[in-house]
């Protein structure tokens, strides 16, 4: 793990506040038109419904050209909020925002959060909450949602139970959900939402990993959480926070590099740690703490078209690296729904008057273009092989982790592209139930991954003994 990276005018703050029992942590970048919300409704949710403790409120921000710290400092002060919710809390409510330091030269969610992990083991916090600040449906009630199940029910971590559009958390729903399910044998269905509370005792766990990179210092940094938590033996539950209203994001277009840093660190840890999820079989539910809540979220367009059109020109970029880090059955499969996939992405731009794929998302609704495209399928069991595939090549193959994850990408288009399709008719639930058969389909797949692993950590046993001093192949 680094060194601290607290700067002297940080210290000087932790040490004038002395201790806080409750902090929320705020990570921004260019969130002007948004975190004046996030504030108001942290700090109301500080008041509401923790009079009694020291609450503290940190904004650890990126240097944000836009004004971001500037709202935060201007947002109504604490006296506002205590007059409006008729509470007169015990503690004063403090405030602190600031630009948090890179980490080993890197910057990034991550960076920001370790910042706060800092800031909230030296105060000796007992619980953190931390919340996204483009959030436009947050509450002061979520506050409490995530903080209640640490000060109250004796849990460490607590993860997200929202409400997405069909479309949205594409991630997750492919990737992190399914392959920590399966690895780790919980099913917490959003390892990645970016809103959680954790305990003073696992925020002094993670300051203590020696195994911080740069991916964790960006977009890495939930899912390393998740999975530490899982790994370390904390207790883990999951809150009821209602719908995610926030900036979505179009996976054709914005999130390759947020794939990238994900899918790096969950491999990375797998990698690391083999024996906390090689003897594991099944999975079950952790508790869910809150009322459900029954809510439409908001509607999101994705370009079917571009996710097919990706996968397709993957072939030409990255079949070598197909065949190297799959299965042969796989490596063939895959190239075959590339050559689909690109044509059929051709064929549907010109009968849709579009003069491209790129162009799509902005002029064709998302359920016409996938009708277009709706002979395209990328099965559960393939993905869920191919991903088991690349977990065994991140550890034991000769390809570096960094051109792995590149090859998965246009693979990950291809299959969100499938989910969409296959999602174009349905409602959120059964939509729901299309995500879990995939994390079925990861889980009887299990002893697949489990054999290879064995079979490859064997074979690079035999490598080493014969290539050590003495060794057959000396």
């Amino acid at each position: 793990m680094p060194s601290s990276v607290l700067t002297p005018a940080i210290a000087a703050e932790i040490e004038r506040l002395g201790r806080a029992d409750l902090v929320v942590g705020i990570p921004s970048f260019r969130n002007a038109t948004t975190i004046g919300h996030v504030v108001r409704a942290a700090q109301a949710g500080l008041v509401q419904y923790f009079p009694d403790l020291r609450p503290l409120l940190v904004n650890s921000d990126a240097g944000s050209p836009d004004g971001t710290q500037r709202v935060v400092a201007e947002t109504e002060p604490p006296d506002y909020v205590e007059r409006i919710l008729l509470v007169r809390p015990t503690n004063r409510l403090e405030r602190l925002s600031l630009t948090y330091p890179e980490v080993d030269g890197v910057g990034g969610k991550g960076a920001a959060l370790r910042t706060i992990f800092e800031i909230a083991a030296a105060l000796d916090a007992r619980a953190l909450v931390v919340v996204d600040s483009d959030l436009r449906s947050i509450t002061p009630e979520w506050v409490e949602l995530l903080a209640g199940p640490i000060l109250k029910g004796g849990f460490d971590y607590v993860t997200p139970l929202y409400a997405r559009h069909k479309y949205d958390g594409t991630i997750t729903n492919t990737v992190t959900y399914p392959l920590t399910r399966a690895l780790y044998g919980r099913r917490i269905r959003q390892p990645i939402g970016g809103d959680f509370g954790v305990s003073g005792d696992l925020v002094r766990h993670y300051l203590s990993r020696d195994d911080w990179t740069a991916e964790v210092s960006r977009f890495g940094i939930d899912i390393w959480m998740t999975t530490h938590a899982l790994i370390g033996g904390f207790a883990v539950c999951e809150t009821r926070l209602g719908a995610k209203v926030h900036d979505p994001k179009d996976p054709s277009a914005d999130l390759g590099p947020m794939f990238r840093q994900v899918v790096g660190t969950i491999l990375g840890l797998a990698g690391r740690h083999p024996g906390a999820w090689l003897e594991i079989r099944g999975s079950h539910e952790v508790p869910a703490y809150g009322f459900e809540r029954w809510v439409e979220p908001s509607p999101l367009q994705v370009n079917t078209l571009r996710l097919l059109s990706e996968l397709g020109a993957g072939r030409v970029t990255h079949a070598d690296t197909w065949r190297a880090m799959l299965a042969p059955d796989h490596a063939t499969a895959v190239e075959e729904l590339a050559v689909e996939a690109g044509q059929l992405a051709e064929r549907a731009a010109r009968r849709l008057g579009l003069g491209g794929t790129e162009s799509g998302g902005a002029t064709v609704p998302t359920d016409e273009m996938s009708e277009a495209v709706s002979a395209f399928h990328f099965p559960d069991e393939l993905w869920a092989g191919i991903v088991y595939d690349v977990v065994v090549a991140a550890r034991f193959g000769p390809i570096p982790l960094e051109r792995l994850v590149a090859a998965l990408v246009p693979l990950y288009f291809g299959r969100v592209g499938s989910l969409v399709i296959e999602c174009r008719h349905l409602d959120q639930a059964d939509a729901e139930e299309r995500v879990e058969r995939q994390a079925r389909a990861f889980e009887l797949r299990k002893p697949h991954l489990a054999d290879s692993w064995r079979a490859a950590a064997a074979a690079a046993d035999r490598e080493g003994a014969d290539a050590a001093p003495g060794g057959a192949g000396r």
